[in-house]
């Protein structure tokens, strides 16, 4: 019987890894492959037995409920073995980003008080440098084979070390839907992570309301995301959308670049793509692209991370014969929380609230704003994170009772479609009227000889802000006087004649968070030093 969303959040015992894995076997899917990587596939049957021999394996090193590890791991079929199975053991599984640097992962570490770090052997050599370094850490566990890093006291096992020690006997911990089942630090788009807790009932709250509700995903579909399962976008795209409805997931575990990702498009014939602006942008300039990007049963496009500029989607439409979804969520909420759907789009837009979430556009006063006027969104919804961790002042900033600041500028139009003006941070005035750095960004990219483009504020001679660009020409594309000029008028006729950048400086590429999204913090804060 399907429960209501109200009854799922307040339903006591609760394990996720009781409805997104036990209850497809029981519902006859056992059989039905749940995920596929370059290697090795796993069926739901498959996934049962080795997510309860390795929460049970997890017990027999040690861990307790509300035990913490984090998880610097690749996309194979590890990730979920891993993610559910310490869900099922009540322990808390951190996921983070597989493309930082020693010290990034010494912060949250340290940060998180993990006491078992699991890692992908190619990336054990990253972490090496501090294993000796971490008060809290314990032990490490290798998945894809071993390693022969120097561990100096932390206890070394292999992935298959921990599924030896357990047993296929089916159990969940005594977990509740409210209770934290697993942490995602934050992108670090305005700054340094911050841990954001999730309860059980979340996953499956986003995958009823968005992937459901807005994508109609059923067990026929085959999802290949690029976005990574470390993050929250990645982690609902290919793990627990496919797994809410017994589909399957193809997942990559190296980087998704443009010939990468058409590769396995050709290869596995997915019919729902998850990816980034980004990556849209660079498929479309690859010699192979072409109807339904290799595809024959692709049905839907989807892009986050950051606002999807509208001639990437027209031109999507065009080239691969399918529009792009674009819609906005968060770290905070988990996932897509306004959206795009069929028959129902407009690029240039984040679309209308999924079904499920309250938005709102509030002004400095904290008032509500009506229909064309810029001002922050705030959201209501049930996914929304329980806070972040031993971060109190931040936590009382951003939830605020039932409601979440997203710290993003918004304006809806008169059909209720709502439209990124950028990060609270990011937004600046010019001769008193707000301006937008993605709306100059998108009009810069419009533009033939444009790749990429980052805007930000910066103060003139005479005390004044003022748009900078970062560019990022097409290749091929030599850079002169004239082209400058270009640009700078292309972008008075697009966004309006105030908004054009007095400075342009070429890159060879932009700072950017796993998500895609650009950080703008940085080039503001190399922009502030001494020359």
């Amino acid at each position: 019987m399907t429960v209501s969303l109200e009854e799922l959040t307040h339903r006591r015992p609760y394990n996720a890894a009781d409805e997104f894995v036990d209850a497809n076997v029981a519902n006859g899917n056992g059989g039905r492959m749940a995920f596929k990587d370059a290697e090795r596939s796993l069926t739901y049957r498959q996934l049962q037995e080795e997510t309860c021999k390795f929460a049970s394996g997890l017990q027999a090193i040690g861990l307790k409920q509300e035990s913490r590890v984090l998880f610097l791991m690749l996309d194979t079929v590890d990730f979920p073995i891993a993610f559910w199975g310490a869900i099922r053991a009540g322990v808390v599984p951190i996921p983070v980003n597989t493309l930082l640097s020693a010290d990034q992962y010494a912060y949250m570490l340290e940060d998180s008080r993990a006491e078992v770090l699991f890692v992908s052997a190619s990336l054990a050599k990253t972490v090496e440098p501090i294993l000796g370094k971490m008060p809290w850490l314990k032990q490490i566990v290798v998945s894809g084979g071993d390693t022969d890093i120097s561990t100096g006291k932390i206890q070394k096992h292999t992935f298959e070390n921990i599924l030896a020690r357990g047993n296929a006997k089916l159990f969940t911990a005594p977990t509740l839907s409210d209770e934290v089942a697993f942490w995602l630090y934050s992108s670090g788009s305005t700054g340094n992570p911050k841990g954001a807790k999730h309860v059980h009932a979340s996953l499956m709250v986003t995958a009823r309301t968005y992937a459901q509700g807005v994508l109609g995903i059923t067990r026929d579909d085959v999802v290949y995301s690029a976005a990574k399962l470390f993050f929250a976008y990645g982690l609902g795209n290919a793990m627990t959308f496919t797994m809410a409805v017994g589909a399957c997931a193809v997942l990559l575990p190296g980087r998704p670049a443009p010939d990468a990702v058409l590769d396995i498009i050709k290869r596995e014939q997915p019919t729902i793509f998850f990816g980034v602006p980004t990556l849209y942008s660079a498929l479309l300039a690859h010699k192979d692209i072409g109807k339904g990007a290799g595809s024959k049963r692709l049905r839907l496009c989807i892009s986050a991370g950051e606002a999807l500029p509208p001639h990437i989607g027209q031109k999507w439409k065009e080239v691969a014969g399918h529009d792009i979804l674009d819609g906005i969520g968060s770290t905070e909420m988990l996932h897509i929380f306004l959206s795009n759907r069929p028959g129902d789009l407009r690029y240039g837009t984040s679309g209308k609230p999924v079904p499920g979430y309250d938005a709102k556009i509030i002004g400095e006063d904290g008032a509500e704003l009506g229909n064309n006027e810029i001002g922050e969104l705030i959201i209501r919804g049930a996914s929304a994170s329980d806070g972040y961790w031993n971060q109190r002042d931040k936590t009382r900033r951003t939830f605020a009772g039932e409601w979440t600041y997203t710290g993003d500028k918004y304006i809806r139009d008169d059909d209720g479609f709502y439209q990124c003006c950028g990060r609270t941070d990011d937004m600046f005035k010019v001769s008193g009227i707000w301006v937008s750095p993605f709306e100059v960004e998108a009009a810069l990219v419009s533009h033939d000889a444009v790749l990429e483009a980052a805007v930000i504020g910066r103060e003139d001679s005479d005390g004044l802000i003022k748009p900078k660009a970062y560019v990022v020409l097409k290749e091929g594309v030599t850079s002169d006087d004239k082209l400058f000029e270009s640009l700078k008028e292309h972008v008075k006729s697009r966004a309006g004649a105030w908004k054009y950048p007095r400075w342009i400086e070429l890159r060879t590429d932009l700072p950017k968070t796993a998500t895609g999204k650009i950080q703008r913090f940085k080039l503001r804060d190399e922009d502030s030093k001494p020359v």
